[in-house]
């Protein structure tokens, strides 16, 4: 059987000598990545490219994008007509650019047919690529993408309560979070008491094979099934005033029209994003650069539990059979003693998921932000220009982790201090590649252009176009906001 490999660029050793094609063997990535680099280093280029060399060795992508980047994957036109890119122009073009859109579009198409070219990728490699592959936006609490029913884990029942009753809780408890977020109140399960009781009716009520939608747990609280909460009486725990008051704001929370947006289109199914459509091999990504700070950490622990709860239901493999891709980490794995609801299932990720043949890559630009020890076992690091003596020295603590003597890197044949200074000084595109599985030691690449058109964050109205369901361009694209997020 023929390994699927990930051509991610061109790469020579870093002591010098002749650049090669860097085809990375797909399975390697069973043992996760890491991508860092500061602003305008590349790393979100190098994020798009592992995403596509992934859909074209035919490996199912679930992507996170918390920056608006990622859904430039809808640019991956089939040809380089200047027409497939006018319409996205305007955003594109240089302040100070008087040439009309016409002339912009001529010239950035010249551009993709020239910079795709110089990696061996021409019109019939699009065209193969557009046809093999089906790309999926949902963007939660809103319209712009597919709509996603985030709290599905709560309101739909899952089969998991007789299969996996583990996991099941797990993604309910992170649904109840998000909805105690949503009505401004506690939302941490280790401190919140209004968690624990909604939290322990809901799992009553689909335990015994019914929903929990919010309706039924309000009345559960105005006149409740239960008499004691662990070894207190119900009054005591979680007096009626307070009980009242909580219904009280998740009636409230029912009746806004922006919470309605929460609540429709798809269930949590990953499985279902990571199936064929049609014979092609699917992209989804979750956007939720449209969502406030602690909007997006609730949704993305809801998100990832349920792909953890996915991963542990799949048989043992040593073949990559899906990649799960978080673009900008930061924030949502810290270190200690930092936790944010997506640190749990993304640490499990980490350390369970290569048995199960499911990648993970996480990219960010701050990496002292990040929990060392859930990577201490990523195979794949790609470190681009990081701009502080703290940055690179964590780096460079971080593949030490991965293996190597003390004060050299490992297969480098350099000094840490050597490899610092090198990092100081790279330059935008160009990344320090470390594969614990290749033997060759560091590498220094170039990774090729992608195929997809590297326009930048796209806005809610650009996604709904690129899509194929906006019409002309929205007052949304002149920054004004056509929809509102629930909030509290």
């Amino acid at each position: 059987m023929t390994i699927p490999t990930l051509h991610l660029g061109m790469a020579r050793p870093l002591s010098g000598g002749e650049a090669v094609p860097l085809d990375t063997p797909a399975h390697h990535l069973v043992t996760h990545g890491v991508i860092v680099g500061m602003t305008g280093s590349g790393k979100t280029g190098l994020v798009m490219v592992l995403i596509e060399e992934a859909l074209r060795a035919g490996v199912p992508v679930l992507a996170i994008d918390v920056k608006g980047d990622l859904p430039n994957l809808l640019f991956a036109f089939r040809d380089f007509a200047p027409s497939s890119m006018r319409p996205y122009v305007d955003a594109a073009a240089e302040v100070g650019d008087t040439r009309s859109p016409d002339a912009i579009a001529e010239e950035l198409a010249t551009r993709r047919r020239r910079d795709l070219g110089e990696s061996g990728i021409d019109e019939a490699a699009l065209q193969s690529f557009a046809e093999t592959t089906h790309v999926r936006v949902i963007t939660p609490g809103s319209t712009a993408g597919e709509s996603l029913h985030v709290l599905s884990s709560l309101e739909r029942r899952s089969s998991r309560w007789e299969s996996d009753p583990e996991s099941a809780r797990a993604a309910l408890i992170a649904a109840v979070s998000l909805v105690l977020r949503l009505v401004g109140r506690e939302s941490d399960p280790a401190k919140s008491k209004e968690h624990v009781l909604l939290a322990v009716l809901a799992e009553r009520r689909l335990r015994a094979g019914q929903t929990a939608d919010l309706g039924s747990l309000l009345h559960d609280l105005l006149d409740p099934p239960i008499d004691d909460v662990g070894a207190l009486p119900l009054e005591t725990f979680l007096c009626k005033k307070d009980r009242t008051a909580l219904a009280a704001a998740l009636n409230a929370l029912l009746a806004s029209p922006g919470f309605a947006l929460w609540r429709e289109g798809g269930s949590l199914d990953v499985a279902a994003w990571l199936e064929p459509v049609e014979g092609r091999t699917p992209a989804t990504l979750i956007s939720v650069a449209h969502l406030d700070d602690e909007e997006r950490a609730l949704v993305l622990g809801v998100v990832l539990e349920e792909v953890l709860a996915h991963v542990r239901t799949l048989s043992g493999t040593q073949h990559l059979r899906a990649l799960v891709v978080f673009d900008e980490v930061y924030g949502y794995l810290p270190p200690h003693p930092h936790n944010p609801p997506t640190k749990r299932p993304l640490v499990a990720l980490m350390k369970q998921a290569r048995a199960f043949g499911v990648g993970v890559v996480i990219a960010t630009q701050n990496p002292m932000d990040l929990d060392y020890r859930a990577l201490s076992n990523a195979g794949l690091w790609c470190i681009g220009r990081l701009q502080t003596d703290a940055d690179r020295a964590r780096v460079i603590d971080g593949l030490a982790g991965v293996g190597g003597a003390s004060g050299r890197t490992p297969g480098g044949g350099e000094s840490a201090k050597d490899l610092a200074q090198r990092l100081k000084k790279l330059r935008p595109r160009w990344f320090v590649v470390r594969d614990v599985h290749a033997g060759e030691g560091l590498m220094l690449l170039r990774p090729r252009c992608a195929m997809s058109w590297m326009r930048g964050p796209m806005t809610r109205g650009e996604i709904r176009r690129a899509r194929g369901v906006g019409g002309p361009p929205s007052r949304e694209s002149a920054g004004e906001p056509t929809e509102t997020v629930a909030s509290s």
